[in-house]
Formats: structure tokens, sequence, C-alpha cells
């Protein structure tokens, strides 16, 4: 965990904040907009009554299961948990703790590997392992991230017991959160890695082992694009 409070960025650019505000409209009206709303029943006139026909039997089918489109919530979600806050090129991100492995301060040089993706900045040698990194910024905000957006990387989080860690610009104190605390997305058709907003920080919420699998996804097929 940082030690000291760093420096926060002098604000987003209007093209971060459009990004932040659809980045948390996703994980917050998505619950909405798959509500399913009962059709109200049309007054009609009552029919004339008609002579009464025995019914010719009809094979007995078992009905078949409706399909569940909801996303179960991870497991750590269903008791209040600890949740640390960092900071992506002027976005916050939220990370359950008991999924946090560790809390590096970026102190030596990340190996670029040639030929990864814009996404991997490549290998930081740890005490124990090495560390895949990701450029968070270029990961989440593609086609927005701001100039010069690796320089002010200083901590990096790693992702449960895997391999791999987010770059990031700074970290804040812990803090719990209930589960109603969080506004939980009903469906992850993109971005599956986020698995709601904290609403009273309005910031969101990583579903750390969903992001972890997308990595490893990902750089086996060397792609881009995660969403």
């Amino acid at each position: 965990m940082a030690d000291e409070k760093l420096t926060k960025l002098a604000g987003p650019a209007d093209a971060i904040a459009s990004y932040l505000d659809e980045l948390l409209h996703t994980a917050t009206d998505s619950a909405l907009q798959e509500d399913v709303r009962a059709p109200q029943a049309v007054s009609n006139p009552s029919p004339k009554p008609k002579p009464k026909v025995p019914p010719a039997p009809e094979p007995v089918l078992a009905p078949e299961p409706a399909p569940d489109l909801a996303v179960s919530r991870p497991e750590w979600s269903e008791r209040p948990f600890e949740c640390l806050i960092f900071t992506v090129a002027g976005l916050q991100l939220a990370v359950p703790l008991i999924l946090l492995g560790a809390i590096h301060r970026v102190d030596e040089e990340i190996r670029p590997i040639p030929g990864s993706p814009r996404w991997y900045m490549g290998i930081y040698p740890g005490a124990q392992q090495n560390l895949r990194i990701v450029d968070t910024a270029e990961w989440i905000m593609a086609g927005r991230v701001p100039a010069n957006a690796r320089d002010n990387y200083r901590f990096v989080i790693r992702l449960d017991n895997s391999e791999w860690g987010l770059a990031c610009d700074d970290v804040a104190q812990s803090f719990t959160l209930s589960p109603d605390d969080v506004r939980w997305r009903t469906s992850r058709s993109k971005r599956p890695w986020l698995a709601g907003t904290v609403v009273e920080q309005m910031c969101a919420l990583v579903d750390v082992r969903s992001m972890a699998a997308l990595l490893v996804r990902a750089e086996k097929e060397r792609h881009l694009d995660l969403s």
C-alpha cells in the first residue's frame, strides 16, 4: 500500500471526461435497459359464448427453462468487502482487496517485448515473480489515451495471484463497501471486466478474475479490443 499521498492529475481532458461518462453509463444504465416490463392487459369486449367442445388430448411436454440472461455476481459481492481506488489518466477505478495480489511501486524499468500490442508494456521484474504489465489507459481507453500517459505511472497493481499487473498513477486508502453501495451490472456483453459502479465515489468496480481472463486471451490472440 502506498505510504504517502501523491499529487493528483490536474484534471481530465474533455475526451477523458466524456469517456468516463460513457463508462459509467454502461454500468449504471444497463440494468434499467434490461428490465422486462410485463405487458398490460387490454380490455376487450367479452366474446359471445360458444358451445363447449371436449378438447382433444394433447401430449404433456416438459416446459423449457427460460434462458438465463443475467450475469451472476462475484462471490465476494454477497457481503461487505474492502475496496481500493486507483487512478489512471484521470479515471478512478476500484478493485476488491480480497483479489488484489500486491501493490508495487515502479522503481525499475519495465522491459518491453518486441511485437506486443500497445496495451502490453512488458515485463516488470519482481522479488518473487515477474509481472506482465498492462498499460491500463491504453487498454481501457483505447483511442482516447492522453499524450504521455505512461509518464505518470508510478504503481503496479497485481491482479489476484495471476502474472498480470495494472500500471496506474496513484492509489488511495482502502474502504469498506456494502453490496448495496454498488450498482451491479446485469449483463456484460460489453466490457465484461466491469462489475458495476461504486455509487458514492462514481467509479467503475473491476471484476478482477474476468479482467485477468481477458488479458490471457488477448495475449494469445495479440489484439487490443478487450471490450
